[in-house]
């Protein structure tokens, strides 16, 4: 699959100019498609297959896919509903002592920022590390992890566009004696990722972003060796190796992260996402989006927020009003987001065009 076929499967295409996939995807017609017989699958045919089996073939399916993608293995990944949920049960899987401290950055996601002020009011120390323009400042960085229980960290910065430097930033956090949780949802469908390379001992993500996947299915890696590290306070059947046992026993892998009877329909819709990414093929992905942003890039001129060379699909800018220029925008048929910052970002994905990117410039 190129591009330009990638774009004929998306409805969205022939109704707007959608430059907002960093906030959510526009689904193709096999992805939804996939969801939509999963389910009809899972409700009419219990005659043959009984809807647990079924169920479980679907999770089976979607870990391996997963995996592959993202250069784990199976066993190493739950399901989980989002990046926010995958964080909030990390957060909630750790025996916390008073007095444990917690550093994040200041890019973080609402979602990687409310569990750990919920921690704070148990006696958890939470330390906010500020990252001027997207960027990780390491000596900072350094001294701030000292005695630190956990880092949590995006790969990409939901507000600049910028990608931060992983694998450095985990081997520091590491010789710190501290866990690293990473939010990767800006990452996972747009940039290829290997979690062995990073070593993060958690990575939490989504499939209906940059994947195009629908809205449910996300995931959580979790390294083999970190494990033990992790005692879920959110639990239920699937969590246990025995569930009717007289002891709780978690399940020696990832699994201790999933809880009990959810919706599978959209893991499968996950896997045909995943899929149809990888027959586009991430490198020709990522030069078409460096093509377009490059493009919108030479229009902004000193509204330009994102760096000038290319990191990623995310291209953040200034303007007088964000709010009245996204409702302009929409107006003109063209989709994109104002921030908390107060900027408007625009997410540049391979199925846009250079006319769409065009259209917004000239809304400047």
């Amino acid at each position: 699959m190129n591009p330009a076929e990638l774009r004929a499967s998306i409805p969205v295409c022939e109704s707007c100019m959608y430059l907002n996939t960093g906030a959510s995807g526009p689904g193709p017609r096999p992805v939804v498609e996939a969801v939509v017989e999963a389910q009809r699958r899972h409700e009419f045919d219990a005659c043959e297959t009984d809807h647990y089996t079924a169920a479980a073939g679907i999770r089976d399916d979607a870990r391996e896919v997963v995996a592959g993608h993202i250069g784990a293995d199976p066993e190493d990944v739950a399901l989980v509903a989002s990046t926010g949920d995958g964080i909030s049960r990390l957060a909630n899987a750790v025996d916390w002592e008073p007095g444990d401290r917690v550093v994040r950055t200041d890019l973080e996601h609402p979602s990687g920022v409310l569990p750990w002020r919920r921690l704070a009011e148990t006696g958890v120390e939470v330390t906010e590390l500020a990252c001027p323009d997207g960027r990780l400042p390491m000596d900072v960085y350094r001294d701030a992890v000292e005695d630190a229980r956990l880092v949590c960290l995006s790969s990409e910065s939901w507000v600049h566009g910028t990608r931060l430097s992983v694998a450095e930033a985990v081997e520091i956090a590491h010789d710190a004696g501290a866990l690293v949780v990473v939010d990767a949802v800006q990452t996972v469908g747009q940039h290829p990722i290997d979690v062995a390379e990073w070593g993060a001992d958690a990575v939490c993500a989504s499939g209906h972003k940059w994947l195009l996947g629908p809205w449910g299915a996300g995931f959580l890696y979790v390294d083999p060796d970190s494990l033990d590290a992790f005692r879920p306070r959110h639990i239920g059947y699937r969590s246990a190796v025995d569930p009717t046992g007289d002891r709780l026993e978690y399940h020696p892998d990832a699994r201790r992260f999933e809880v009990s009877t959810d919706a599978v329909a959209p893991y499968a819709g996950l896997v045909e996402a995943i899929e149809t990414i990888e027959s586009v093929g991430l490198g020709t992905i990522e030069s078409r989006i460096e093509r377009l942003t490059d493009r919108l890039k030479s229009s902004l001129g000193d509204r330009l927020v994102s760096p000038d060379d290319h990191e990623s699909g995310l291209v953040v800018f200034e303007v007088d009003d964000a709010t009245g220029f996204v409702s302009r925008a929409d107006d003109a048929g063209v989709v994109v987001r104002d921030l908390p910052t107060g900027a408007v970002r625009a997410s540049v994905h391979a199925f846009n065009t250079a006319e769409e990117i065009d259209a917004l410039a000239d809304l400047l």
